[in-house]
């Protein structure tokens, strides 16, 4: 099976979302990912978007603008790896991953990013700011696919 990899720069917008999942989800498609499992990983990609969008532009307190965020997937034989990462603020230092659900709002998309998953992986960015959400998951493809090779 051969790769396929992109990454987005997104203006931290709601509207940059679904473009993030119609593109994830065209992709799987065209790999010949089982389409359970490309739901799946668009729900937990949707989430990592909306986080990024919702709180990576916050700094001090106050909202920094527009700005941006990137989105990055790639599918390698039957791994599909995708990463969110934003400039805002990032994790609270000393808090860890986010384990469970609370009964706050926040933390319930990262808590459903884990639930879709197979690996999970919240950081802050090394040297500046902002969160990193990493998530794989392995897939079943269908061998006869545009992205297979001959």
């Amino acid at each position: 099976m051969s790769s396929l990899w992109w990454s987005l720069r997104l203006r931290r917008e709601a509207a940059s979302v679904p473009l993030a999942r119609r593109l994830l989800l065209g992709s799987m498609e065209s790999a010949g990912v089982d389409p359970e499992i490309a739901f799946e990983l668009s729900l937990a990609l949707s989430e990592a978007c909306a986080n990024a969008v919702e709180h990576g532009r916050e700094t001090g307190g106050r909202v920094t603008g527009v700005g941006a965020y990137r989105v990055s997937a790639y599918l390698d034989g039957n791994r599909c790896r995708i990463e969110v990462a934003d400039t805002g603020p990032g994790f609270p230092e000393g808090s860890g991953p986010p384990c469970g659900v609370s009964e706050a709002e926040n933390g319930r998309g990262l808590f459903l990013i884990e639930s879709l998953a197979d690996h999970v992986r919240f950081r802050n960015r090394p040297g500046r700011r902002g969160a990193v959400v990493t998530f794989d998951k392995l897939l079943d493809r269908d061998e006869q696919t545009l992205l297979t090779a001959s």
